[in-house]
């Protein structure tokens, strides 16, 4: 593992991480703040102005880019995860406490290394079967099943991690394969499709205050995952990944100034053992080098939404045009 990075380096990577990861907070209180608005009218509109600052960005991108995919059918089932993970959060924050979301949702690692296992054939070993362990140990804890009722909303957080966790999974197969710009267009598209197909039969006029916090929400998904990129590129992943467990004190502090939210004693708990069993998967592929770790993953909530583009380069889009004119002389 490389250790070329400064100590300035690590503070100003830590620094954007938890800045970018602010943003998305902020984001999340917006969606929540958003009433008597359809779920799908929200999507709709959110991801519809994050298009602004992307085709920005992609305007200005110099190098040529192919939009097409080569493995079209994993990007598509790539796009049917995006769009389901996308429309659960929203639903999920609408009806949950910021805090039992967040606890359900950081528990997309951990389906992840379950996931895996068949998919990709990976051997998970003693640590990591601990952690798969601790991490659904705590969501039990979140639910209480038995004492609390269950609503939609659970349901809709436990759908939207599961989603994450199969974005995730496709990302690892195809992520050498696809552009980064292909690996955000198209989910964007889908849920544009899919949104405004659904919201034709639930529309209804909002007040400019909810359009206006709409066109905000997609802009802080877009600086955030700006953010956050840029923080990968001033130092090593082993210190930006831990930083979204921060987005939890921010849920705490915005559940409790902003929506009157008590704060659950037994989410606490199981929040705090499903981010020792993240961090404990994080650790494991540090250690073990996964080539395409869950820590890689800019931001695990938010794939397929609004998202920036990062000017890595298409490594395998290269070599092919390297080993095409090769070819041809």
């Amino acid at each position: 593992m490389s250790t070329d990075f400064s100590a300035t380096s690590i503070f100003r990577g830590i620094g954007l991480a938890l800045a970018g990861y602010s943003l998305f907070s902020l984001h999340d209180a917006l969606i929540k703040s958003i009433t008597d608005v359809p779920v799908f009218q929200i999507v709709f509109f959110v991801v519809l102005f994050s298009f602004v600052p992307f085709v920005c960005i992609l305007a200005l991108n110099a190098r040529e880019i192919s939009l097409r995919p080569k493995l079209p059918g994993l990007v598509a089932l790539r796009c049917v995860f995006t769009v389901g993970s996308l429309l659960c959060v929203f639903y999920a924050f609408n009806t949950l406490p910021l805090t039992q979301v967040y606890s359900l949702l950081f528990a997309a690692p951990v389906l992840i290394t379950l996931l895996s296992i068949p998919i990709l054939g990976e051997r998970v070993k003693l640590i990591r079967w601990i952690a798969i362990l601790l991490g659904l140990g705590g969501i039990l804890i979140v639910l209480q099943p038995g004492s609390v009722t269950l609503t939609m909303g659970h349901v809709a957080a436990l759908t939207a991690a599961l989603c994450i966790a199969c974005t995730s999974v496709v990302t690892r197969k195809i992520g050498s394969r696809e552009h980064s710009v292909t690996l955000l267009l198209y989910p964007m598209l889908a849920n544009v499709v899919v949104s405004g197909c659904l919201l034709m039969l639930v529309y209804q006029p909002m007040p400019g205050i909810a359009l206006l916090k709409m066109c905000g929400i997609g802009m802080l998904s877009v600086f955030g995952q700006i953010l956050i990129i840029n923080a990968y590129r001033s130092c090593e992943a082993q210190y930006i990944a831990p930083m979204q467990y921060s987005q939890m004190l921010w849920a705490i502090l915005y559940g409790t100034l902003i929506f009157n939210e008590s704060i659950d004693r037994n989410v606490v708990l199981g929040a705090s053992i499903i981010v020792i069993s993240g961090l404990m998967v994080i650790w494991r592929e540090l250690v073990a080098s996964v080539g395409q770790p869950v820590l890689r993953t800019r931001n695990l909530r938010i794939l397929g939404g609004p998202q920036a583009i990062s000017d890595e380069s298409d490594k395998l889009e290269n070599s092919d045009k390297q080993n095409s004119a090769g070819n041809n002389a």
